[in-house]
């Protein structure tokens, strides 16, 4: 007798209606065979743990909440950290100190040679910013990992005397630079917020007009390997993870080899994060893993800049193309930037504005979902932390895809079609054959 069995099928698609929506189930018959193109799963051939996705919390998404009414506040909440109705986000960001997306440059310390912090205060951050993250765990009923990444130290620690327009860490400070991020750590342990990471430095190697530092590679690694890392082992936190490079792919491998060829350095050091602003570079994040296939790698952030790009299905695609090859080469956790900006793109106080998933209008009272918002939800909705990667091999050029084995059983395989017509596949694995197809422009996750 035939086996009957149902694949589970949710599909976002160009110019319909289709967002995130369950459609028919696909009948399967064990025991047929078809032709034609195909997507092969094979879960006895394993990879990678996932961790999950997220976006950053930063003072911009915060303030542009509470400009939103209480009941809008609370969709925009839910339409990424609920586990039911959302996007299931359960690993996020943030920023020390100030980042672009602040109102204005701010340090938790500005007294001028306070290497001992006596003046260190997180008082703006408990404004607006740590109320959204608390607000985000209970969403994510306490699911939810949090790591933190500076742009610029104090402007008193700095070779410019300012947090904008790069400059570089005086030497001197370089202990008092350690301290605060462990005192960070312990602030916000004192608010019930555990910090889950670090990343060492964001963008080390962009002098931007906005809040950053630059460092070299081998004065990343004299960092972790004297300061940051000794100084977290003595405070009790060396389970925290510290995450090097958090930059473009370009240079993804030749910053992390310079660190993690030097065991001193790499003994604290997690993992390798990295950014999409500068190319594609897949093959840099495989050949990072290959060659240090112990530690770990994590996309820290990636946006559509310009402006808020409303309406723009090419957004959600650009997101999906590097979630599904950054996932296949060993990625272990995939983080958006800005949950929620306003109508504008920001507000940001460079004026670098940019797109994200969540638009809110806060003249109209509108949330403006983007294209965006529903290609990663294919992902996070449906690829749960701890899924382990499986093999997923496909037969033509123009659909892209990746699959995970969750820890439920069930099978989530997500599948990209960014060309203009509409393509029929069989999906299989060693159990089961189905013919399916995916519209022109579209994304699809089935579960089985």
């Amino acid at each position: 007798m035939t086996k009957h069995r149902l694949i589970r099928q949710f599909c976002t698609a160009h110019e319909t209606s289709y967002r995130l929506s369950e459609l028919a189930p696909i009948a399967v018959e064990d025991n047929t065979k078809f032709s034609g193109p195909s997507v092969l799963i094979d879960t006895c051939v394993k990879y990678q743990e996932f961790l999950g996705f997220g976006g950053a919390f930063t003072e911009a998404a915060s303030v542009t909440l509470d400009k939103m009414p209480t009941h809008l506040r609370q969709e925009i909440m839910e339409a990424y950290f609920s586990p039911t109705i959302g996007n299931a986000y359960t690993l996020c960001r943030t920023h020390i100190n100030s980042c672009d997306f602040s109102l204005g440059n701010y340090a938790y310390t500005e007294v001028d040679g306070d290497v001992e912090l006596k003046h260190f205060s997180i008082e703006r951050d408990k404004q607006s910013l740590i109320p959204m993250i608390h607000e985000a765990i209970k969403l994510s009923g306490g699911q939810l990992k949090l790591f933190a990444s500076p742009w610029s130290p104090p402007a008193w620690m700095k070779t410019n005397g300012m947090m904008n327009n790069g400059g570089k860490l005086k030497s001197e400070y370089r202990q008092a630079w350690a301290d605060y991020y462990v005192r960070y750590i312990q602030e916000y342990e004192r608010e019930g917020i555990a910090i889950w990471g670090l990343t060492v430095q964001n963008e080390p190697e962009a002098t931007q007009s906005w809040d950053s530092c630059l460092y070299s590679a081998e004065e990343e690694r004299d960092f972790v390997k004297s300061f940051l890392g000794p100084s977290l082992h003595a405070a009790g936190l060396s389970d925290t993870k510290v995450v090097i490079w958090d930059h473009n792919r370009d240079q993804l491998f030749e910053r992390a080899k310079i660190v993690l060829d030097d065991p001193d350095a790499a003994h604290f050091v997690w993992g390798t994060g990295f950014h999409w602003y500068c190319g594609e570079h897949f093959d840099n994040v495989q050949l990072t893993h290959d060659a240090y296939p112990d530690k770990h790698l994590i996309f820290t952030e990636g946006c559509q800049e310009g402006g808020p790009h409303l309406g723009s299905w090419d957004t959600g695609e650009r997101y999906a193309h590097s979630i599904i090859n950054d996932l296949n080469r060993w990625t272990e956790a995939w983080v958006d930037w800005n949950l929620v900006l306003d109508e504008t793109g920001g507000p940001n106080h460079v004026n670098n504005l940019c797109s994200a998933p969540i638009i809110a209008d806060t003249k109209t009272g509108e949330i403006l979902y983007q294209s965006s918002y529903y290609y990663i939800g294919h992902f996070s909705r449906f690829i749960r932390p701890g899924a382990i990667r499986v093999a997923c091999a496909k037969s033509l050029d123009n659909l892209e895809t990746t699959a995970f084995l969750n820890t439920d059983g069930t099978v989530a395989v997500v599948v990209l079609n960014r060309s203009e017509q509409a393509i029929e596949f069989v999906l299989k694995s060693r159990e089961l054959q189905a013919e399916t197809s995916i519209p022109a422009r579209s994304i699809k996750t089935y579960i089985f």
